[in-house]
């Protein structure tokens, strides 16, 4: 596995990402024509829309099943970047700091940690630009 930094730190799963979600997409548009055209008959219209609105909530489980996960991470992580930093410095993470700030500034190794946090504070650098910021990668392979 290569080393992780900038450009490769993204984490895709094909399965979900291009499959299911693709899948998904395709299943709403071809409901929604078959919809449409069962406009003029009753006995059709019933089915079609039921199956629309299903795909639509398949769409919208699928969305939640990725955030609900990715929030819940998001919060441990400020629970533990919280510490690293308090353990640095004895102070702990500015309050000024945006949960995804924080999350970007996970990837800062020990040295880079504390000065690109204060930056980050102070400038309200956006979590692309923390990452960009950093010059030494700390990976987090652990990430959903």
């Amino acid at each position: 596995m290569p080393t992780q930094n900038y450009a490769n730190h993204p984490r895709f799963v094909t399965l979900y990402h291009r499959v299911w979600f693709r899948i998904l997409v395709l299943t709403l548009f071809a409901s929604a024509v078959n919809l449409v055209t069962s406009f003029g008959d009753y006995a059709r219209l019933y089915s079609a829309s039921l199956i629309v609105v299903l795909t639509l909530c398949a769409l919208m489980l699928s969305f939640m099943t990725r955030t609900f996960p990715l929030t819940a991470q998001d919060r441990a992580i400020r629970a533990a970047e919280n510490p690293r930093h308090f353990a640095a410095t004895g102070q702990l993470l500015d309050p000024r700091l945006s949960v995804k700030q924080v999350v970007a500034l996970r990837f800062a190794s020990d040295s880079e940690f504390v000065p690109l946090a204060a930056i980050a504070a102070k400038e309200n650098l956006t979590p692309d630009q923390i990452k960009r910021a950093i010059k030494q990668w700390r990976a987090d392979e652990y990430r959903v």
